[in-house]
């Protein structure tokens, strides 16, 4: 059923009259007698009975009157629903993160995102791995992802940041503030599981010196890192931004040369973005740019 048609019943019977419709409606006379008759033959019948220049409702155009004004309320609901969205005055957005980039560099942007568009809620979901983030963006679960080093073809990446990476060491370990990755080859290492984000930069780092890792304690509970090192578990090839956490609560931090890092993007389908993941792109580059 057309809706301006709708509208200008419902003009109809609230002036009285066509001429007083038409006005109302700032359209000519004979337009709201071509839009009446036009609803009239869909629905079948008589809407008015037409009494020289007023008019008087009908039993079917009584019974209309209300449906039609809910309809026309509910589509003007759903405009103002788009509005907002489009104005980031309300809406959602869904972001996958491997857990190592969560802390950083992810959670500033979101905390920047959140003090400029507090209307729009955030789901922050954690996959195990890239392949994992990237299934979800193909797959539409979630509009974007956050990854590291990644390489795509099928979807856009967004340069996001450059991630640091520091050994973390137990308290009163005493070691130098830089240490070569041959010498991290020989020390105790508290590691994730194969497989995952973290892991595998672990082993690629040590291979291209034709090393192995000593890994002693291995957990996919990534938040048990500090606490294990702190504990003298042994020690652990971290994120900066995590590290930083390690060295407040007593640990050691050292650099390793080779410098060891990766970058950091955002991923996203090739599709036009939903205002909020607009936005969250926009300010994610603002963040990299500073």
């Amino acid at each position: 059923m057309d809706l301006r048609r709708l509208e200008v019943f419902l003009a109809v019977v609230d002036d009285g009259t066509f001429t007083g419709a038409a006005d109302t409606l700032l359209i000519s006379q004979p337009a709201v007698s071509q839009a009446v008759s036009a609803l009239e033959r869909e629905l079948g019948s008589q809407l008015f009975h037409r009494l020289g220049r007023s008019v008087r409702l009908t039993d079917a155009g009584a019974a209309l009157c209300a449906p039609a004004r809910l309809a026309l309320r509910d589509v003007a609901a759903a405009r103002e629903a788009v509005a907002l969205v489009h104005d980031l005055l309300a809406g959602h957005l869904e972001l996958a993160c491997l857990p190592t980039l969560a802390v950083s560099p992810l959670a500033p942007v979101v905390g920047s995102f959140r003090r400029e568009f507090p209307a729009v809620t955030i789901s922050l979901l954690d996959p195990d791995d890239t392949s994992d983030v990237l299934g979800l963006v193909r797959s539409g679960r979630c509009e974007l992802g956050i990854v590291a080093d990644a390489s795509v073809t099928d979807l856009e990446l967004v340069a996001m940041s450059s991630q640091e990476y520091r050994v973390l060491l137990p308290p009163g370990t005493g070691s130098a503030r830089t240490i070569d990755v041959e010498d991290l080859a020989a020390m105790p290492v508290v590691a994730p599981p194969r497989g995952s984000s973290s892991r595998d930069l672990l082993d690629e780092v040590l291979a291209r010196q034709g090393q192995r890792a000593t890994v002693v304690v291995e957990t996919a509970q990534r938040e048990a890192l500090v606490p294990l090192v702190l504990a003298g578990a042994g020690v652990a090839l971290v994120p900066r931004s995590l590290a930083a956490i390690g060295e407040r609560l007593g640990c050691e931090v050292a650099a390793i040369t080779p410098a060891v890092g990766r970058e950091v993007s955002i991923v996203h389908r090739r599709a036009a973005m939903t205002p909020a993941a607009a936005a969250f792109v926009r300010l994610a580059a603002a963040h990299s740019a500073t």
